[in-house]
């Protein structure tokens, strides 16, 4: 079982999501499911497929009934220890929020600036942040992103329960 971190710039807060379940690890995804680290009362529970060589995590966000209520993506900047077995996910701050019909809101492009403006984040990691956003913005226009997320979703639980 790997250790997984989430490393957010602001606030600055690193915390281990290594307790949510792992569906599914390999080469290119890790894909789990998970409850609110905190107490939430907008959604219930959710799954996240992070795309290991993208820069993405993309969560889909349920109610209790496991409908769908949004789609919610990070772009991280992911670094691998393999000695340890760890996944350091980096908060690139801006994401992007998708609707069940489809409208889609990119978030945070504030923290962004700010965290560029503070030294928080390197030049190399807000550019990283900006090509990884015009490579998702493109994914999502033609139809491949949330669908492809879905797809893994869909494949790690048949494989947990099978």
């Amino acid at each position: 079982m790997p250790n997984i971190f989430r490393i957010r710039y602001i606030p600055a807060e690193t915390v281990d999501i290594s307790g949510d379940r792992l569906l599914l690890r390999d080469d290119g995804h890790l894909v789990t499911a998970w409850k609110p680290i905190r107490p939430r009362t907008d959604f219930d529970h959710g799954m996240s497929c992070v795309f290991l060589s993208e820069g993405v995590k993309v969560s889909r966000f349920m109610d209790a009934a496991g409908n769908t209520l949004y789609w919610y993506v990070d772009l991280v900047d992911i670094r691998y220890d393999a000695p340890t077995d760890t996944y350091r996910l980096h908060d690139l701050l801006a994401d992007v929020k998708i609707q069940p019909d489809g409208r889609v809101e990119i978030v945070d492009l504030d923290e962004l600036a700010d965290a560029m403006e503070q030294n928080l984040i390197t030049r190399e990691q807000g550019i990283l942040a900006l090509r990884i956003l015009d490579r998702l913005l493109a994914d999502i226009r033609n139809g491949l992103q949330p669908n492809r997320a879905a797809e893994w979703m869909q494949q790690a639980l048949a494989q947990a329960q099978g």
